[in-house]
């Protein structure tokens, strides 16, 4: 779960935290050599437009919760593969070399009609946001402004937590559940997203949200309970604001 600025220009999404998730644009035409961690047992050679980016802590800083087997085969395996089969299509397309990473997300997905590209690009924007929607020690309930905006728009935070744990058992197939700030509405809203459809697309300001396994139940959870990060989730509040009054509570920058 985290809350993270959006803006009616993309250029306005490169503030120092949307930077934390945003991967590199590297020259080009640019080959670089890549090897990866020993579990791998592979090196691997693309062409770089964008970096796949590690965890903000070390594989097994979430241990007993989540694995360090399963960062290392999330990580390294599923979203790795984004990121290698976005630059492969991107060898291909000129016109979409140079853009920001929220740019090209939004182009991409090209006003509902996908381009070829946008699968991999959203997910690969999905997994950087999704690694930093965690933390060790995390959980509990979050504190000051991100508290007191959630029981003004939902009544109560066990409301909060309730609904998004019904979406995140509620939704069919493969995909994400959000916690969003709506423009128009100017309050927040629990959204469900299929496969690699993200809020960015809708221009919204995307904040929370959740990637289930097979056990959702049990998932949602220990995540709710031992892995959000509400520390991120107060820095992005604070910059959220920037783009939408809240009004009353004032969100408190972090």
């Amino acid at each position: 779960m985290i809350l993270c600025p959006s803006a009616p220009s993309p250029h306005l999404l490169s503030t120092d935290f949307s930077q934390s998730f945003k991967s590199p644009i590297l020259p080009h035409p640019c080959t670089q050599q890549r090897r990866w961690p020993d579990w791998s047992q592979r090196a691997s050679k693309v062409v770089a437009y964008y970096g796949l980016k590690k965890p903000p802590y070390k594989f097994d800083a979430l241990e007993p919760y989540m694995s360090q087997r399963t960062l290392e085969v999330h990580w390294g395996g599923h979203h790795r593969n984004y990121v290698e089969g976005l630059n492969k299509q991107l060898e291909k397309n000129d016109i979409l070399y140079g853009y920001s990473f929220d740019e090209l997300v939004k182009a991409t997905y090209n006003n509902g009609n996908p381009l070829p590209e946008f699968n991999n690009a959203a997910q690969v924007w999905n997994h950087d946001f999704f690694w930093e929607s965690m933390q060790p020690g995390g959980g509990d309930i979050p504190k000051l402004g991100v508290l007191q905006q959630i029981e003004k728009d939902f009544g109560s935070f066990t409301n909060f937590r309730e609904k998004f744990v019904e979406a995140a058992l509620t939704i069919f197939g493969s995909g994400w559940v959000w916690l969003v700030l709506k423009r128009e509405e100017r309050q927040l809203k629990i959204i469900k997203t299929s496969n690699a459809i993200c809020p960015l697309v809708w221009d919204d300001i995307h904040a929370y949200y959740l990637d289930y396994k097979n056990d959702r139940g049990k998932y949602v959870d220990v995540f709710m309970n031992h892995l959000v990060s509400w520390n991120a989730a107060m820095a992005r509040m604070a910059r959220a604001e920037a783009f939408v009054n809240l009004g009353e509570p004032n969100i408190p920058v972090a």
